[in-house]
């Protein structure tokens, strides 16, 4: 059966756009990168309403964070800073605990507070919550609407992130598989071009990062850049320090490219060549490893349990998908662009490419069970979702791979008698020289129609022809060698295309390395995500950014957005149930306009229901104390459990509206 080649333009151009659209998908649907440490608690609690002003504000994570003079702040109801500027570390053992001082003689009200910080691994996380000192209160504080890590800011950190993975896999996979499978590549200019615009990219990738990197954990405003205060301060971090090792290491990695495609390439005594590519191995593997752990050193591996296995296996994960994956770009761009591929390469980059994925399937294994924990957080959290999706692309791919090994067993075959193989080559040679005379007389313009030219007078007319050129015009000389360039070209994309074997290999190869491109885009969005384990464990924590629901000794502090339709319809219901458990409570309620305003509406309800014992709804009637404040006193709550809030707001004779929630109480 024969195969035919595939076209170039058509089925690269349909696997981009799957990919692209793939890609797109993927990146549309991911939210800013998420917090990697997790607040887990804070004194005081988020909404808890206390008698007198504390002497200090602190917070508890579940992992190390880096602290800032800045990164708690204390807000007043009128928005001036209420706290000294001065973090305290709290830490002890393996809790995490940061704080800070409040000032004296602090007014009743409700109290802001606002916090950002780098976690361990990297990534900028922020949040804010309140707390009231004698009553809850209105306060101007307006909370920012930005996530940390988010923006324009986030989007090019993201990309650069990519950019970053995606050299590093060409550089050293397109470095390992020139040593390690195909020597002669190193003197073929497309594979030299891939391997430097590889090296280009990550150390590009690696500048972007650096110079983002302040921006990206504070303002988010992309003129931070620029800001030499804020480089050095970056400098100083344990990112930055990575980062700067990269770029130096980078300069090792020109070398080794420089060497690779200069002195290892011209050598022709096998035994230099061999010493110079055992040198090169040495050098280039450790250059490699040196790039790897700068991720290692600075992300997941480096905090949480076990980083002292972690960061050897993340390096080894790494290493492996860039000789896998970069090895698969630069043998793509050889089986479209170079003259020709030795068939012995292929099948020892078969080899070389199944290893990669044995490596990758053990470290693979050991980083999911660190980073996700439980069969529950791999269902049930961001990561342990992005984790199977991963995971099922590898699947696609390996089953790409095995399609390509299949058609690289075809490609070693072995080749027909070397007689019939002469002969063809004979014939092909005859034809090309009658092509190129041909060419050349259509060049001239004779225009004249022959039905037939004979081989041999072809060939001796054009070398008279160009004999006579080279002495009487250099200009007609550099045109014949031009058509005979063409039509050597021509000639060897035609023996490319019509090898059934090859364009299969091709076909695969296309296929895998669309594959590829998505999961690297998956791998850097995992980057930035969440541990299933941290998310699990910061539930269990029952950190102040969980939400509404409430728990024993924390009050019920919710907002509840309404539209009665009318005039001065829209706004918005603060309610605190304080202390949110069962007994007696005090409840207060706040009606704003969108703006944050307070807004007077006649008359407002509540109900408190717990459908699953069939009590209530057990109606509050609470009595006005000013312009959008409404409070009552003594509210029983009889049993623990999930309680359903009705509250009904009435804005005029005629229009009103019955929102409600759900909370736990305890």
């Amino acid at each position: 059966m024969t195969t035919t080649a595939p076209r170039l333009g058509t089925a690269l151009a349909r696997l981009l756009i799957l990919a692209a659209a793939l890609l797109g998908t993927l990146l549309a649907g991911a939210a800013p990168a998420s917090a990697h440490a997790a607040l887990t608690g804070s004194d005081p609690k988020d909404g808890a309403v206390v008698a007198a002003a504390p002497k200090e504000v602190n917070l508890t994570f579940s992992e190390q964070v880096a602290m800032s003079a800045d990164s708690i702040r204390v807000l007043d109801p009128a928005g001036r800073r209420a706290d000294t500027g001065e973090i305290l570390d709290l830490c002890s053992g393996s809790i995490v605990r940061y704080g800070v001082a409040l000032r004296s003689g602090l007014p009743d009200g409700t109290y802001t507070v606002a916090w950002q910080t780098v976690s361990a691994d990297s990534h900028p996380i922020a949040g804010a919550f309140t707390f009231s000192i004698g009553a809850p209160s209105a306060t101007s504080v307006a909370l920012p609407d930005r996530t940390a890590g988010g923006g324009i800011v986030g989007t090019l950190y993201g990309i650069a992130r990519y950019v970053s993975y995606a050299g590093f896999a060409v550089l050293v996979g397109g470095g390992a598989f020139v040593l390690a499978c195909w020597p002669r590549g190193a003197s073929v200019r497309p594979v030299q071009q891939t391997v430097v615009r590889g090296w280009l990219a990550l150390t590009g990738a690696t500048l972007a990062m650096l110079l983002l990197r302040n921006p990206y954990t504070g303002s988010g405003e992309l003129s931070d850049a620029f800001d030499l205060a804020g480089l050095k301060a970056v400098l100083e971090t344990k990112t930055g320090a990575a980062l700067t090792s990269r770029l130096l290491l980078l300069g090792a990695a020109a070398l080794f490219v420089a060497v690779l495609f200069g002195a290892y390439a011209r050598r022709t005594d096998p035994k230099e060549k061999k010493d110079l590519a055992f040198g090169l191995g040495v050098g280039g593997t450790v250059v490699a490893a040196g790039i790897a752990g700068t991720w290692a050193l600075a992300e997941h591996a480096s905090t949480g349990i076990q980083p002292g296995i972690a960061m050897p296996v993340d390096i080894l994960h790494l290493l492996a998908v860039a000789t896998w994956l970069g090895g698969l770009t630069v043998l793509l761009v050889s089986l479209y662009k170079a003259p020709s591929v030795d068939r012995s390469a292929i099948e020892r980059f078969s080899k070389v490419a199944f290893g990669s994925v044995a490596v990758l399937a053990a470290t693979g294994l050991y980083q999911s069970w660190r980073q996700v924990g439980s069969w529950s957080a791999l269902t049930g959290t961001r990561y342990g979702q992005l984790l199977l999706v991963k995971i099922g692309l590898m699947c696609v791919l390996i089953g790409i791979a095995w399609i390509s090994r299949r058609w690289t067993q075809r490609l070693a075959a072995p080749e027909p008698a070397e007689e019939a193989e002469q002969t063809a080559a004979e014939q092909t040679e005859a034809a090309v020289e009658a092509g190129e005379t041909e060419e050349a007389h259509e060049a001239e313009g004779t225009g004249t129609a022959q039905g037939a030219v004979d081989a041999g007078a072809g060939a001796a007319a054009e070398t008279e022809a160009t004999g006579t050129a080279e002495t009487d015009d250099p200009e007609r000389a550099a045109q014949l060698a031009r058509q005979r360039a063409a039509v050597a070209t021509a000639r060897r994309k035609r023996e490319r295309d019509a090898d059934p074997e090859r364009a299969g290999l091709r076909r695969s190869v296309l296929t895998e390395a669309a594959v590829a491109v998505v999961l690297l885009a998956v791998t850097t969005v995992l980057t930035s995500t969440e541990p299933g384990r941290t998310e699990e464990e910061a539930g269990r924590g029952g950190t102040a950014a969980s939400g509404p629901a409430a728990v024993p000794d924390r009050p019920v502090d919710i907002r509840l957005p309404f539209d009665t339709g009318g005039i001065e319809g829209k706004g918005v219901v603060r309610l605190s149930l304080d202390p949110g458990r069962t007994g007696a409570n005090a409840l207060h309620l706040f009606v704003e306009r969108p703006n944050g305003k307070p807004l007077d509406v006649p008359e407002i309800k509540v109900a408190l229901t717990l459908e699953a014992k069939d009590v209530g709804p057990l109606p509050v009637a609470p009595d006005r104390i000013q312009t959008g404040h409404w409070s009552a006193s003594g509210v029983q709550i009889p049993m623990p459990g999930e309680w359903r809030i009705q509250v009904t707001v009435r804005t005029s004779e005629i229009d009103q509206t019955t929102i409600e929630k759900n909370v736990k109480i305890g």
